[in-house]
């Protein structure tokens, strides 16, 4: 199938971004009514063939969650995925259509690692891709959610050795990671809703780590255990008022390590706790939410994940969703069989996080299994490629789309936070 396409986005048609997540929804009924449409749970799996419709034909998913919910739904994205490296052309019009279609937050995937800003230690910071991911963005009255995130231990591209990061003075490593956290700071506020501040430094497992902090970390060794909490006093000075976020994973099902949610939980607030009594400024929690499919049903608790829900709310904190996808390993080759079933992991999973008032937001890594980052990282063994997302690689509904708009659309009514609401388009 040919990826040329018309270049409409869809993305204001019928309704505004802003008055819709605000809470103004008239007309919306009106911008949907002319679209077939029943809740994926009502139809037959012999029928879900026929009815896969290209995915700018059918209801946005931002639209259904901030309608219905006051949810801000969103995606990642990268720029190598819908433009040439080079010139900054549109290559990929049938991707670059489908996105701000159903994403109201757009998450920049690549763009905003050190192997795109600062490839090598002696370069200067190079700002190219980032402005054009801002830019298609704004383009589409998208906000932003400046991830993965600013301080990390992942993402430096083979320009970076280890003793390059390990092997330096705490003064190098401080003019590196906070210098760069500045400067991006600085270009992009007033620009980005949310910063993830600081991605995957707590623990898995057993492991205790620095009071839960991990320290095999080279910013733990060269700058010591403060470096999260300076990262965000530094982010708060840099940007006043956007939403600084501390992001990370594993709360779902035990790991194919062995690492238990329940230890993660705990290690978690520990750290939040500790952050939070040092007055560090820490305005919301990221859940990653990559999930995997084999036995979900009988290995996700309910109950513990609620509370630990009500655990961060309790602190308050906003909870963001922030990669949702799910791994498909254990899982059928048959593609409509499988779809099926992760399905039924979107909504056993949102059916669960969605209850919590304090999910705000909710992101996938990714809306087309095109771009998965699955079939690069951890390829099946049968050959067939990953199916995690909400539209297959012809950019395609599979029932994976129904069960996440149906979970978004009926999901209790929430507020929208006060830093979104200053970031929406006007």
């Amino acid at each position: 199938m040919s990826n040329e396409v018309s270049n409409e986005t869809g993305s204001t048609s019928g309704v505004n971004r802003r008055n819709l997540l605000l809470g103004g929804g008239a007309g919306v009924v009106g911008a949907l009514s002319g679209l077939a449409w029943e809740p994926a749970d009502a139809v037959p799996a012999a029928h879900e063939e026929a009815r896969t419709r290209l995915g700018w034909h059918v209801p946005a998913l931002w639209k259904a969650a901030a309608r219905r919910s006051g949810i801000l739904y969103g995606s990642s994205i990268a720029t190598w995925q819908i433009e040439d490296d080079a010139t900054g052309k549109i290559t990929d019009h049938g991707y670059a259509k489908l996105h701000p279609h159903h994403a109201a937050l757009l998450f920049p995937e690549d763009d905003l690692l050190w192997w795109r800003l600062r490839p090598t230690p002696t370069s200067g910071l190079d700002f190219t891709h980032p402005d054009r991911i801002y830019a298609f963005a704004e383009k589409h009255r998208q906000l932003v959610y400046a991830g993965p995130g600013l301080v990390w231990d992942d993402g430096f591209g083979d320009g970076w050795t280890d003793d390059d990061l390990w092997n330096i003075s705490e003064k190098r490593a401080r003019h590196l990671l906070y210098g760069t956290l500045r400067a991006v700071m600085k270009r992009y506020k007033g620009r980005t809703a949310v910063w993830p501040v600081v991605n995957e430094a707590i623990v898995n497992g057993t492991d205790q780590g620095h009071r839960g902090l991990r320290k095999d970390v080279p910013w733990f060794n060269t700058i010591g255990p403060g470096y999260v909490a300076h990262a965000f006093h530094e982010a708060r000075e840099a940007d006043p008022h956007g939403m600084l976020l501390l992001n990370d994973f594993g709360y779902e099902t035990v790991s194919v390590y062995g690492d238990r949610p329940i230890d993660k939980m705990r290690a978690t607030l520990k750290v939040i706790d500790d952050l939070q009594k040092d007055g560090v400024p820490l305005d919301a929690f990221g859940v990653q939410a990559h999930l995997a499919a084999q036995s979900f049903h009988r290995l996700f608790d309910a109950k513990q994940y609620r509370h630990f829900l009500r655990e961060l709310g309790a602190r308050g904190l906003h909870v963001l969703i922030t990669e949702m996808d799910v791994l498909d390993d254990g899982l059928p080759k048959a593609p409509h069989r499988r779809d099926r079933m992760i399905a039924d992991v979107y909504r056993r999973y949102l059916d669960v996080a969605l209850e919590s008032h304090y999910v705000k937001a909710v992101m996938s890594f990714g809306l087309t299994d095109r771009y998965t980052w699955l079939d690069e990282d951890t390829p099946r063994s049968d050959g067939a490629h990953r199916r995690p997302l909400a539209f297959d690689r012809h950019l395609r509904t599979k029932p994976q789309y129904h069960a996440i708009y149906d979970r978004l659309a009926q999901a209790p009514k929430r507020p929208v936070p006060f830093h979104f609401e200053r970031h929406l388009p006007r």
